[in-house]
């Protein structure tokens, strides 16, 4: 693309970094902030900037929240025995909309992928199991992508927790194999954690 504004291009070029933006997108979004009232401008250059100094990730679960803890942990009416474990926190997002978990949440931050060098060292196991000892869990359930890496980890964190007394499940295959949890419809999801099972260790 040719320019003849390089503030212009140089739009184009930060938008375009978005995933699922190219230039052609990004260069009609550039020209509608061009447009766009000034107020209403600084507002979304303000939005974006507050991602970076206020949004915090949740000492306890690792959910994205503006103070230290977030709202589900915070919740009187949430079941603190009860905990789903999620690869990232927008998967958090994808359950609560169906309203069919009223437990509590941790994020692993990731998942177990020895081709990607990710260990169970570099994601969030080790507080996983320290909450689930302080905190007496009674029922961890796994609502991690039914793929390789998801059920990997799965198996990893199982056997990390045998020397617990706390059930553990998974939520039923309703979701495809090999696809992501964030793009899983609600129905789908909703009724996968209700209708979740024993996970059971194929040794």
């Amino acid at each position: 693309m040719n320019f003849s504004s390089e503030t212009i291009e140089n739009a184009v070029e930060q938008l375009s970094r978005f995933p699922g933006i190219g230039k052609k997108t990004a260069l009609r979004m550039t020209l509608f902030l061009l447009k766009d009232k000034p107020e209403q401008v600084e507002r979304m250059v303000q939005a974006i900037s507050d991602l970076k100094t206020k949004v915090h990730y949740c000492k306890n679960c690792g959910n994205v929240c503006d103070d230290e803890l977030c709202s589900i942990c915070l919740s009187v009416n949430r079941n603190k025995k009860l905990i789903c474990v999620v690869k990232e926190f927008q998967d958090i997002i994808s359950i609560e909309n169906t309203g069919q978990f009223n437990g509590v949440y941790h994020v692993l931050g990731g998942v177990i992928a020895p081709m990607e060098g990710v260990g169970p060292d570099d994601i969030a196991i080790a507080q996983l199991l320290k909450r689930v000892e302080d905190d007496q869990v009674e029922e961890i359930v796994f609502a991690l992508s039914a793929n390789m890496e998801g059920d990997t980890t799965a198996f990893y964190i199982s056997r990390k927790l045998e020397p617990f007394q706390t059930r553990i499940s998974a939520i039923s295959r309703g979701i495809a194999v090999g696809g992501e949890l964030e793009y899983a419809d609600e129905i789908t999801l909703g009724r996968s954690i209700l209708n979740r099972v024993p996970y059971r260790v194929n040794s």
